[in-house]
């Protein structure tokens, strides 16, 4: 009796063993779930960087062909309505159609919009009422970076741009940076994407 006894406690469970195996299971479950959260993240934001890039690239290949062919309004008003670094207005055909549209690129908060004004009324005129605005990219986060700066016929790669406030005749040349940063406590690192355009009918010695 004394031996069958014996055995059957050895071959028990104790409630501290329960607990702590309870206890470890918790711990590998955290771990896990911990794991999994942070790959989730990890490929969230990967997918949103790379979806911010294509959207940034389209708004650059539409923004460079269009500053490209940049001319005269339907109303002979100079090519370049505005300039600074956080817009540029000016005038061009993007539709086909027989009239210029004013074109405004401009930063609104970190988002960079698009607006397109056409000319209407007998006389004809540009009612800014009448301004059609698009959302072209975001998440900008250029600081105090600035978004458009201009160069004149003497821009040689490395001259300083024009300064501010700038003389739109003199602008032949605009670089465009952009800053794309969507959390700046996460990873990735902000995205920046530059380009340069001369504008091709005031083109002169560039």
């Amino acid at each position: 009796m004394a031996k069958s006894f014996l055995l059957k406690h050895n071959t028990g469970v104790t409630l501290i063993e329960i607990m702590v195996s309870v206890f470890i299971f918790v711990l590998i479950g955290f771990a896990v779930s911990a794991f999994q959260k942070d790959i989730f993240t990890f490929y969230t934001n990967l997918s949103n960087s790379l979806n911010a890039q294509q959207e940034a690239r389209r708004a650059f290949k539409t923004m460079t062909a269009e500053i490209r062919s940049a001319s005269p309004s339907s109303l002979g008003s100079y090519t370049i309505y505005q300039a600074s670094p956080t817009s540029l207005t000016f005038y061009g055909e993007i539709d086909e159609d027989q009239f210029k549209e004013r074109i405004r690129y401009f930063l609104d908060g970190n988002i960079l919009k698009k607006g397109i004004l056409k000319p209407s009324g007998s006389p004809l005129t540009y009612n800014p009422a009448n301004e059609i605005i698009t959302e072209m990219i975001h998440s900008v986060s250029n600081g105090g970076m600035p978004i458009f700066e201009y160069h004149n016929a003497d821009y040689d790669g490395t001259t300083n741009p024009l300064e501010n406030p700038v003389n739109t005749q003199e602008v032949r040349l605009v670089k465009v940076t952009i800053m794309i940063d969507l959390d700046t406590n996460r990873p990735p690192p902000p995205i920046t994407m530059m380009t340069q355009v001369s504008l091709r009918n005031l083109k002169d010695n560039l």
